[in-house]
């Protein structure tokens, strides 16, 4: 097999990576290679020791203004509140306001909420005539509904939240379209953070409008923020529903070990988040000094993309990466990230996914593909992998 010379590469299955990685990782785990979308040359990271070397490093920048960063060239730059694409200090400042909102306490306290909403999608799309969507019917609904429950939002704007979120993850929307609905989405955020800083309730929204001028944070960051994890938060969780469902039946035999030891569930979920990674794209980073990574001396200016996916299926770190194991001793995968930019919402990300999968098999155990596997709509062409729609039936 020839190495590509141009990044993204296609899958030839749809439920692993490109095998071209596994050469890479063996051959030239760290390569030049140029992005498909604005031919510009960049570092191919594809081995995890040197995926968290990068990841961890405070010289490999994640802002999209730092020179030589792979960003298309007509990608809009962040905007207030997106620190996920901002260095510190800044980085800091807006993550530190953030991170009371995600402690092991705040998601625990949230469990019984994310339950009923499960509950109650689940109850629904049981009581339906199959075949149903499972991404309409819950992969979407739930982490909209989680989110719009996390910030309080008012019961009464809740369709309009789904409708925004939907719409702005969906590329076949046109690209105005989404925008326009985007800056909708920030001018009513703007309206109901400043609500809730005159009439604050016991909501996240709430809290970060009575925190923010302490921590030295404006409105319109806090706006941002809330924008980034309706948008951020509700995608990786909807396709990691979706592609993790389709992971387990296609693997029967996984789905029926979880019926006879449900304490398994918690392995199984870093399992398929590890087996899946969602994250297709990559984690982008610009070099701010010469640093020399697994004996390649990566310069300043140098733009670098971290392959995620296979840095999780990395055969030195775990044995028979391809293998859906939920008896698998190495978990520390690296789909939430690493180093100062991890997911701040994993813990949240995994109380979904708990809900989401106990109840979905415990309340449909006949629950199998609708369509053969080759016939589902898989989102190739997108930042976040995953399904466009997954028809199944009982």
């Amino acid at each position: 097999m020839t190495l590509p010379a141009s990044y993204p590469i296609a899958r030839s299955r749809p439920l692993d990576p490109p095998p071209e990685y596994q050469l890479f990782r063996t051959g030239r785990p760290i390569t030049r290679i140029t992005l498909d979308f604005d031919d510009s040359v960049v570092w191919l990271v594809t081995r995890y020791e040197d995926a968290r070397t990068i990841l961890g490093d405070p010289r490999f920048s994640s802002d999209f203004s730092t020179p030589g960063f792979p960003a298309r060239l007509t990608a809009q730059p962040p905007g207030p509140g997106t620190f996920i694409r901002m260095d510190p200090p800044d980085h800091s400042r807006l993550r530190r306001l953030l991170l009371p909102e995600f402690t092991r306490r705040r998601v625990q306290e949230m469990r019984p909420a994310i339950q009923r909403i499960a509950d109650s999608l689940i109850d629904d799309m049981a009581g339906a005539s199959p075949p149903v969507d499972l991404v309409e019917s819950l992969a979407l609904p739930l982490p909209s509904q989680v989110i719009t429950e996390l910030l309080g939002v008012p019961y009464e704007d809740r369709e309009y939240f789904h409708f925004t979120t939907k719409t702005i993850g969906d590329q076949s929307v046109d690209p105005e379209e989404r925008m326009k609905v985007r800056n909708d989405l920030k001018t009513y955020l703007d309206e109901l953070v400043a609500g809730k800083e005159a009439r604050p309730v016991d909501d996240m929204l709430s809290r970060l409008g009575q925190r923010r001028e302490e921590a030295g944070v404006s409105r319109e960051e806090v706006v941002g923020i809330a924008t980034l994890l309706m948008v951020a938060g509700y995608e990786t969780i909807a396709n990691q529903i979706g592609v993790g469902t389709l992971v387990l039946l296609e693997h029967p035999e996984r789905v029926e070990e979880l019926r006879r030891d449900p304490d398994k569930l918690p392995a199984a979920i870093e399992e398929i988040i590890r087996h899946q990674t969602v994250i297709d794209y990559g984690a982008r980073r610009a070099a701010t000094a010469d640093v020399e990574v697994g004996g390649e001396l990566i310069k300043a200016g140098e733009g670098v993309v971290v392959v995620l996916a296979s840095a999780n299926r990395d055969e030195e770190i775990f044995h028979d990466p391809d293998r859906l194991d939920f008896d698998r001793e190495q978990r520390d995968h690296l789909s939430f990230g690493y180093g100062i930019h991890q997911c701040m919402g994993q813990l949240l990300a995994r109380t979904q996914l708990e809900a989401a999968w106990s109840t979905l098999f415990r309340r449909i155990p006949g629950l199998r593909l609708a369509v053969p596997v080759e016939k589902v709509p898989f989102r190739h062409d997108m930042f976040v992998y995953g399904v466009h729609a997954l028809p199944v039936t009982w």
